[in-house]
């Protein structure tokens, strides 16, 4: 057999920008956060570094996609073995890599013989088919979902997402929004009554009185790392049944145990969902999504064919499996608790000698600064949002720029970010805020 031939790759950022700026849709070239492009090359755990070997501590986990680690030598292993045997095999046929992955995700619930699992390729996909799933099952439409949500980039995950600057035209109906129960700005200030409250005026008013289900994010992600307060979400689960439908969780980002004291972000509120949708990190960057529901909400699916090419894909399966096993073995679930504590500490810290800090706030390794123009006011506060982003780069730090006004640093690592990795996160980020 003859040597395959090198593919050719120009790293040059002239040559990469030019090659993007031509033949990328206008669509796919909107999403690039930095005033100057930044190109990685190679990456190790919680650290990445650029075409010009300058090291970065990854705040971001690629979107929250990087879970144990960049190229974690295990999950690489797994899925190069699996690759290497074959690398695709439709759900035509069967296969016991995304048999035994199933059987692994219902194990992390409770009575897991009642769970079952419909893998998708991406996190927009999987929201597709729990709506769909919920419809199907319940024989109601409407669907409510919170107003600063993001459930992904499809038509039907933007039909129920709440922030305006990712929702295009022609999107699917019958889809109400209520209030977040923000506790930092939320419109009924704090507390849960006042939030449950509008669920029910909105069931009363928005919708037909019969509902599918609501979905929630157990802590929103791109809305700002936002953490639902105690007694909202089963309050909301309670009242989405009473209507006929079904509690929905978003786990895309909040769950494989990256907020410290459970796997799932729901496990916080003592409440069990219907259905829940997984996808981010577990795959650890290999694309793999899953919808997991109870059995008897699955079933009426089976009356028409639902069918995703690449959802139980092997190589993705095992690569998961593999990432399900080292969250376990290196307990990175207790070390998202003990590292994002200590690094909470420091984001206190930091709100006590700048102004410009709102808020800071959430659980495990899911942690946010929201920047504002006056304390009082709580008016958000963009450009100072988009300065010290641009300053963490010169610290060595990749965040991300979230909420609805794009006021919120955000901060999802990879779950091996170490102690000794906390005071470097933290002088960083003093480092920029002083350099304003």
């Amino acid at each position: 057999m003859n040597s395959p031939t090198e593919l050719h790759t120009d790293w040059s950022a002239a040559a990469i920008t030019e090659r993007r700026n031509t033949y990328y849709a206008a669509s796919q070239s909107r999403f690039v956060p930095f005033q100057e492009p930044i190109i990685f090359k190679r990456g190790s755990m919680q650290y990445l570094w650029d075409v010009d070997d300058r090291k970065f501590t990854d705040l971001l986990g690629m979107n929250v996609c990087i879970s144990v680690g960049h190229s974690h030598p295990r999950v690489v292993a797994a899925a190069v073995q699996q690759a290497q045997e074959l690398t695709h095999c439709t759900t035509m046929f069967y296969h016991p890599a995304p048999a035994h992955l199933a059987e692994e995700l219902a194990a992390t619930l409770p009575n897991s013989s009642q769970w079952v699992v419909h893998f998708t390729n991406s996190g927009a996909e999987a929201i597709d088919l729990a709506m769909t799933m919920a419809r199907g099952y319940t024989g109601n439409l409407d669907l409510l979902a919170l107003r600063t949500a993001y459930h992904g980039p499809t038509s039907a995950a933007q039909s129920v997402t709440g922030i305006a600057s990712w929702r295009h035209s022609g999107l699917p109906g019958n889809v109400a929004f209520v209030a977040d129960p923000n506790q930092y700005r939320g419109i009924f200030g704090e507390g849960t009554d006042a939030y449950l409250d509008e669920i029910d005026r909105t069931i009363a008013t928005a919708t037909s009185g019969r509902i599918a289900g609501m979905l929630i994010e157990s802590i929103q992600g791109y809305g700002g790392v936002v953490e639902m307060p105690e007694g909202y979400l089963a309050g909301a689960a309670e009242r989405v049944r009473a209507a006929g439908g079904l509690y929905i969780a978003d786990e895309v980002q909040s769950g494989f145990g990256r907020t410290g004291d459970h796997y799932w972000g729901f496990q916080a509120h003592d409440v069990v969902p219907d259905i829940i949708v997984c996808a981010k990190g577990m795959g650890n960057g290999f694309p793999i999504a899953a919808v997991i529901s109870k059995r008897e909400v699955a079933a009426p699916m089976a009356e028409k064919f639902m069918f995703h090419t690449y959802g139980a894909n092997p190589t993705s399966c095992a690569a998961a499996r593999a990432v399900l096993q080292v969250i376990e073995d290196e307990k990175l679930q207790d070390n998202s608790r003990q590292v994002g504590a200590a690094l909470l500490e420091r984001l206190n810290d930091l709100q006590i000698r700048y102004d410009s800090i709102g808020d800071v706030r959430g659980r495990g390794l899911m942690l946010a600064i929201e920047l504002v123009k006056d304390r009082n006011t709580k008016e958000p506060d963009k450009a100072v949002a988009a300065a010290v982003f641009e300053k963490c780069r010169e610290q060595g730090l990749i965040l991300s720029k979230s909420g609805p006004s794009q006021s919120c640093l955000r901060m999802v690592p990879p779950m091996c970010l170490d102690m000794s990795d906390v005071d470097a996160v933290g002088d960083g980020l003093d480092a920029a805020f002083a350099s304003l």
